[in-house]
């Protein structure tokens, strides 16, 4: 089953959040529904980063190796793919 990395942001360079999820649709609206403290307590509901992952281990020790990385090298990441932190949820393969 297929595993998902991901970054939401409440704005560019704004705050954001970093996860793991096996349903990334599904995710991305409890984000948006606020049912995640972090999420709601600083309005963060644009997804603006994600990638796929065959397996759990693989996408775990990804997600930790993100969070590790210094805020500079997380903005590069988004802004590689996404220079305009807009919202890609719409780009989530079913």
């Amino acid at each position: 089953m297929a595993q998902f990395v991901y970054i939401m942001a409440s704005r560019p360079a704004g705050a954001i959040y970093i996860g793991r999820t096996g349903n990334l649709t599904a995710r991305v609206a409890a984000h948006r529904a606020g049912l995640s403290a972090h999420t709601a307590k600083y309005n963060i509901r644009t997804l603006v980063w994600f990638e796929v992952h065959e397996d759990f281990a693989t996408s775990l020790k990804r997600e930790r190796a993100i969070k590790r990385w210094p805020r500079a090298w997380k903005n590069a990441l988004i802004a590689e793919r996404n220079p305009h932190w807009q919202d890609i949820s719409g780009h989530i393969p079913f």
